[in-house]
Formats: C-alpha cells, sequence, structure tokens
C-alpha cells in the first residue's frame, strides 16, 4: 500500500511537471475524480470476488446492458421529467444489476463452473442482449434529475460538511478501536499515532474538498463542490468497508479464499457467499452503469468497453491478491486513481489511446509480478 502511494506520488508530480502544471489543477483534478469514480465504485466489489478465488470479466459488456436497459425503460415505459422516473430508473439498473450477478455467481457456486469461463460468456452476452433491446441506437434523452448523478455537485457548503463528517467518521473509529481493544485486555499503540493518523486524514481530506470547491462553473466564482459521483462513490466505499471488516460475511469471504476446505468444514455457506459476492459486484455495477450514462445524458452501446480489465487492474494494484485471501477496499481505490491519474496524464500530454492501453497493460503485468514476489517471500 506505501508502495502504492508513494507511486501516486511520483506519478502526479511527474504529470504536473511535463504538462506544465495542468494536472494538478483544480479543473483537471475534478474531472480526474470523476472519471476515477466508476473504476472505484465497481472496484469495490471486484476486491470481494478475487479474495473469494474468482473473477468477474463480464462487468464491462453488463454495464452496457444495464445503462440501455435504465435508458430504455425511462423513455419508452416512463415519462421524461416526472417526478418518478429518476428514482425508478435508478432503482431498476440496481436491482437489474444484483440480479445479473447473482445469476452469474450461482451458476459458478452451485454449477461448478469456473467463475473465468461463467463471466467471460457474460461479456460475450450481456453487450449481444443490449444489442438487441435498441437494434445499436444510441438512447437518449434522459431525465434531468437522473442526469445530475453524472455530471451534479453539492455545493461548497455541503461539501465541507461532507469533509468534517469523513474525518469525524475516522476519529470515531479509532477511538472505539481504542475501546474494544482495552475491553478485552489488548495494548493499544501510543495515542499521539492516532492522533497523528486523524491528523493525516484530515489534512488529505479538506485538501481534497478546497480542491473541489476550487473549481468553478463556466463564468463564474461558485465553485462547484464535490461531485455527485465522486459522493456516491464516498458512500459506497464506507459501505464495502464495513461490509468487508465489520461483518460475518466479510469474515467468510476472507476465510473462504483463504482455505476453502477448512471454511467449508468450518460450516461457512460457502456457495451463498460466492453467490452474494458476485451479486454485490452486479449491484455496483448497475450503480457504475447509471454514473456513466447519467454523465452522458445518453445510453450508447459502447459504454464499458476495457472497463473490465480497469477495474481487475484497480484490485491488483492496490494489493488484492489473484490466488485469494487477502486485498482491501481502500487499496482497490488506490489503484483505481493511480490507473485513472496515469491515463488522464497521457492524455493531457497527447499520448494516442493505443500507447495509453500499452501503459495500462504495463503496470497491470508490473503488478501481477508484484503481488507474485510478495506470496513467494510471505511463503
Amino acid at each position: 500500500m506505501l508502495a502504492m502511494l508513494i507511486a501516486l506520488a511520483a506519478a502526479a508530480i511527474v504529470f504536473n511537471i511535463l504538462s506544465h502544471g495542468l494536472f494538478l489543477s483544480p479543473r483537471n483534478l475534478w474531472n480526474l475524480a470523476v472519471q476515477t469514480s466508476v473504476v472505484g465504485i465497481i472496484s469495490t466489489g471486484m476486491v470481494l470476488v478475487i479474495v473469494s478465488r474468482n473473477i468477474d470479466l463480464s462487468v464491462g459488456s453488463l454495464e452496457s446492458f444495464l445503462g440501455i436497459s435504465g435508458a430504455f425503460l425511462q423513455l419508452q415505459v416512463l415519462h421524461i421529467g416526472a417526478p418518478n422516473t429518476w428514482w425508478a430508473g435508478i432503482l431498476f439498473v440496481v436491482v437489474l444489476g444484483g440480479l445479473c450477478g447473482a445469476l452469474q455467481g450461482a451458476i459458478t457456486a452451485y454449477l461448478g463452473l469456473p467463475s473465468f469461463v461463467v463471466t467471460l460468456a457474460g461479456l460475450m452476452a450481456w453487450r449481444a442482449v443490449a444489442w438487441l433491446v435498441t437494434r445499436g441506437e444510441t438512447v437518449t434523452p434522459l431525465d434531468s434529475t437522473y442526469s445530475l448523478f453524472g455530471d451534479g455537485s453539492i455545493g461548497v457548503a455541503w461539501s465541507w460538511v461532507v469533509g468534517a463528517a469523513i474525518v469525524l467518521i475516522v476519529a470515531a473509529l479509532a477511538l472505539n478501536r481504542r475501546v474494544s481493544r482495552s475491553r478485552v485486555g489488548f495494548g493499544n499503540r501510543q495515542w499521539w499515532l492516532d492522533l497523528a493518523g486523524i491528523a493525516l486524514v484530515a489534512a488529505v481530506v479538506f485538501a481534497f474538498v478546497a480542491t473541489m470547491n476550487a473549481y468553478t462553473y463556466p463564468r463564474s466564482v461558485v465553485g462547484r463542490g464535490i461531485p455527485v459521483p465522486v459522493l456516491t462513490l464516498i458512500v459506497i466505499v464506507g459501505i464495502m468497508s464495513c461490509l468487508a471488516t465489520m461483518t460475518r460475511f466479510g469474515r467468510y469471504i476472507y476465510g473462504y479464499g483463504g482455505n476453502p476446505e477448512a471454511a467449508q468444514l468450518a460450516g461457512v455457506p460457502t456457495k451463498r457467499v460466492v453467490t452474494i459476492a458476485f451479486a454485490i459486484v452486479g449491484v455496483l455495477t448497475g450503480v457504475g452503469a447509471v454514473v456513466t450514462t447519467a454523465r452522458l445524458n445518453a445510453a450508447p452501446l459502447s459504454i464499458g468497453q476495457l472497463l473490465e480489465l480497469q477495474v481487475i487492474a484497480a484490485c491488483v494494484i492496490g494489493g488484492t491478491s489473484l490466488t485469494g485471501g487477502s486485498g482491501s477496499i481502500f487499496g482497490a481505490i488506490v489503484g483505481a486513481t493511480l490507473i485513472q491519474s496515469l491515463l488522464n496524464g497521457l492524455v493531457l500530454l497527447g499520448v494516442d489511446s493505443a500507447t495509453q492501453q500499452i501503459v495500462e497493460a504495463l503496470v497491470l503485468l508490473a503488478a501481477v509480478w508484484f503481488d507474485i514476489i510478495y506470496q513467494r517471500r510471505g511463503a
């Protein structure tokens, strides 16, 4: 994790120098945060799938299918501008995503097919189904309220409120950890280390909020604040972190990934756990589809292309082991930010898309190689 954070900081400094200050400008960082949100949202669920020794190659095609299905519902079934259109469209996409993910998970868990094969079939099938829905036509326009989930922001005042809430939550968790360890007789580290950690988090959070507020609307001095897609990512990271570290399901998924045979002998409902993990990825892919189509105000068939590779790369770069059993939500977010920073920096430097994909592939190979070396040393 420390190596990834150092690499992220180094990449930011190098690209900022090469782009003559454009990379770290408020405008670019605001756009970079939005670009990272979809990959980050889906990667939080992909971590659990990879931890369980599985893989999901279908998220890109599934995003296309879900986005087009939700847009088709808005235009053909509901009425654009009606009070219930935006929330009904979001609910439909998220629920449908969960069902599609659960289907793939059930086939993997209960029929015993390798997840690689099942989701590879999904990669080929979901986009084809999306084409059948619209015959390849782009579905547009979408509801104006719905579009706020892609390009809206919460303003300066609420951004500071969100930042303060994050710091307070981190402080409360640190205090709860100390109290819990003292209650069972475990030792605590020096109190000033916790305070230093909270101060560091506060500095990063408030610097982020200040940067988001510094990006103004055209011909205005009013700051935009935190983008709605980024706020969605923050909420999902909090929920998924609690799910992975503070619930029985989280313990089950990591225990199963670490040793499937022992988990089965211990009575863990392994098939149900795997199915739920895939369902969670499906739900989060639905959220990603909402953000993507809302930002475009359209649902083209092309959305989600190569998304599965970016999501998997984010997880691996963030420290999730492809052999299962280990990985973190925060690490996946760091990995997603690093990937999007590299791609964003290359765009600012005028590098063509083919070269960008080559760089992305090399970063993925380096991360997997690093993971293999780490596992060998750990053994």
